[in-house]
């Protein structure tokens, strides 16, 4: 039978499953264009949000825990500007920063395999008095990690090509057509025009 600690790692697990596969999924039929163009002003795309993401976690549950992944360190080099990982080089296509994040998720795995959720690891990097931490603690946060990144990869996504939903399977959105869109944004629209400040002349 299977303990609680097992139970309780096996249901992280999923989750963490889950968000990576929701994040990945975005770039799929994409352009290389489009997965690198910026959308928003702080030059978020998707390209660089999943290439963040496969490094960030590949320090939380590789090196934090005394197992660097080979290579994850050559990915940025050794002085990397601001920002440097969150957007791709010409010469990393979306096949190889996808590559990147699925290794990333084998040795991540290994990892949550090898440990009990009381092991306990160093995060270097953050407040002295919250460096040591469990692979509980850090799952938990890998997690929200990845599942918030997986949310602006909805928004990038639909701002792109209108690509909308939660993973192939389950669009997790109404079973509508495009004219109840339509009219659910202007009603949206004309509520909010209620609360617009007034121009001045």
């Amino acid at each position: 039978m299977a303990t609680e600690s097992t139970q309780s790692k096996a249901v992280l697990h999923r989750y963490l499953v889950r968000g990576r596969e929701a994040l990945l999924w975005k770039l799929g039929g994409l352009s290389e264009y489009d997965a690198r163009r910026p959308v928003v002003p702080t030059g978020t795309n998707l390209l660089g949000l999943v290439k963040h993401t496969a490094l960030t976690e590949g320090e939380y549950l590789g090196s934090v825990f005394g197992r660097p992944l080979p290579g994850l360190d050559d990915v940025l080099g050794p002085d990397p500007a601001p920002n440097d990982d969150m957007w791709a080089t010409a010469e990393e296509s979306i096949a190889s920063i996808a590559d990147l994040y699925t290794r990333v998720w084998a040795h991540s795995d290994a990892t949550i395999e090898a440990l009990d959720l009381t092991d306990e690891g160093l995060v270097p990097w953050w407040q002295e008095d919250r460096r040591v931490v469990t692979l509980h603690t850090v799952l938990v946060h890998v997690i929200a990690e990845t599942n918030r990144h997986a949310g602006h990869a909805d928004i990038l996504r639909e701002i792109i090509d209108g690509s909308v939903g939660l993973n192939p399977q389950f669009s997790n959105l109404p079973d509508v057509d495009a004219a109840w869109w339509s009219g659910y944004v202007q009603r949206l629209d004309a509520l909010a025009q209620q609360f617009a400040e007034p121009q001045e002349s």
